[in-house]
């Protein structure tokens, strides 16, 4: 196999990753709290040697997939009337208890269960500003969650939602589609900003990403086109060679 088709393959290489990406990232629009993930990838420069072994030769470009990393950009706020469905606005993320620990996440659509633990649709317990899970009585109702995470019902307040980040974003590591795992330490934010009876969409731009979709797609034809014309030209060469009378 020649260099050009090395090269060519990859480029198909970190194309399908990015397919794999920008098909996830379409298919998670309409999730709540989902960030768009993005592929931060390079041309890396490969020296070759001339004919006689020696340095001097030709660099050739290949491409590489360095890394993946998601756009915190705050998706748009909207309105549902659930009280028990928070946003954040600004910076900070809930903190919710699972099986694997704790988990930060933008999705605000809670639910009350029986025993009077509020929980994300996993059923993971969301938890206070002391790391513990809220938990409001049954027999209360609750009233309101103020912007500071206050929650308070007919018999005052019974806990507060706690709002935590870490230092560097890109730090988390992201479980399934709504959830990050911390690798550093969290902490707790400067100033907290919860809307009660809103959530926080997902940041995806369809049309762009459909649009890259395309964009990825072509140019994914045109390097596996290369890649046949090439091996096409070489199997040409290689039965004009074997052909071809003896002197």
């Amino acid at each position: 196999m020649d260099d050009t088709t090395y090269i060519a393959l990859s480029r198909i290489d970190v194309l399908t990753r990015a397919l794999d990406l920008t098909v996830n990232n379409l298919a998670n629009a309409n999730t709540d709290g989902f960030k768009t993930s993005r592929q931060l990838f390079s041309d890396f420069l490969v020296h070759q040697k001339d004919v006689h072994g020696l340095t001097g030769g030709k660099d050739e470009a290949y491409t590489q997939d360095q890394a993946t990393y998601q756009d915190f950009l705050q998706g748009e706020l909207r309105q549902t009337g659930n009280p028990t469905d928070l946003a954040i606005n600004g910076e900070g993320y809930f903190s919710v208890r699972t099986t694997q620990g704790v988990r930060l996440t933008r999705s605000g659509q809670f639910h009350i269960r029986s025993d009077g633990t509020l929980t994300d649709g996993s059923g993971n317990p969301l938890l206070d500003t002391n790391g513990r899970n809220i938990v409001i009585p049954p027999q209360d109702q609750i009233l309101s969650v103020a912007s500071d995470g206050t929650i308070s019902t007919q018999n005052g307040a019974t806990a507060t939602v706690g709002l935590v980040t870490v230092d560097n974003l890109n730090t988390l590591q992201q479980e399934g589609n709504y959830l990050l795992r911390p690798t550093t330490p969290t902490h707790n934010v400067a100033r907290k900003e919860i809307r009660q009876a809103m959530l926080e969409s997902s940041n995806v731009n369809s049309v762009s990403e459909a649009t890259k979709m395309v964009e990825i797609q072509r140019d994914y034809d045109l390097n596996f086109q290369l890649i046949q014309t090439e091996s096409t030209r070489r199997q040409n060469a290689i039965d004009k060679i074997t052909t071809e009378p003896s002197a």
